[in-house]
């Protein structure tokens, strides 16, 4: 079983190439590199990818097709919360009223439910969909589970497009209604964009252009995970 303190006793260098740059030329050796003999844990560290965007700019669709293609496991911030306030635990209804509110839930009770399906994952390939979501998130995750990520993905998508998006898939969601989505708008604009910026600044975002047809996005998104070398 995964154990946070051995698995992330060793750090890796920022070696991704800048969103400028062309296709990633990335040698993770670290991810099957077993723990020297006498070892307990006999793990290695997952290698973590964030994938941020703002409501109905496509990154869930999109992370489907990464984990298919690429054999990441696919973990989804919201389907997680979701799960939460179904499950009837003392935080779903907390967490429903936040989410009815378009606002964003402690960092704390989202960074626990990823951790949890992190070690229950046999799966070192991990996305993680739809946070950090703050940079309280974003410093909260590093603190608690101990790195950064290895690369984030930034699916850039028009206001209007993403609501289009959101008010045509009536899937049922306590959030999709024009006055949450408004919001949360909102919210992504104001929290979520120094995050991205952030991960900008440190050579590891790579920004794809959200428009167009699910596999017009996907070409964009093929290059930067066929890039990845995993030994």
């Amino acid at each position: 079983m995964w154990r946070r303190p051995a698995l992330f006793s060793y750090w890796i260098p920022s070696y991704l190439c800048t969103a400028s740059s062309n296709y990633i030329d990335l040698h993770v050796h670290h991810l099957h590199r077993q723990v020297k003999e006498g070892d307990t844990s006999k793990q290695v560290r997952p290698f973590i990818t964030f994938v941020l965007g703002g409501p109905g700019s496509g990154k869930g669709t999109q992370c489907a097709k990464i984990a298919e293609t690429f054999g990441f496991a696919h973990l989804s911030a919201g389907e997680l919360l979701r799960k939460e306030i179904s499950s009837g635990c003392e935080n779903g209804e907390m967490i429903l009223d936040i989410i009815k509110e378009g606002n964003i839930v402690p960092s704390e009770i989202t960074i626990n439910l990823i951790r949890k399906e992190i070690e229950l994952s046999e799966n070192r390939k991990i996305l993680v969909d739809g946070f950090p979501r703050t940079n309280e998130n974003r410093i909260a995750f590093e603190s608690i589970i101990g790195v950064e990520p290895d690369l984030v993905i930034f699916f850039d998508c028009p206001e209007e497009e993403m609501v289009k998006r959101l008010l045509s898939r009536n899937q049922g969601r306590i959030d999709d209604n024009i006055e949450t989505i408004k919001k949360r708008l909102e919210v992504f604009d104001k929290l979520n964009l120094p995050v991205i910026n952030y991960y900008s600044s440190k050579g590891k975002l790579q920004k794809i252009k959200a428009v167009g047809t699910m596999e017009d996005i996907f070409e964009k998104v093929y290059p930067v995970f066929a890039s990845l070398r995993f030994e």
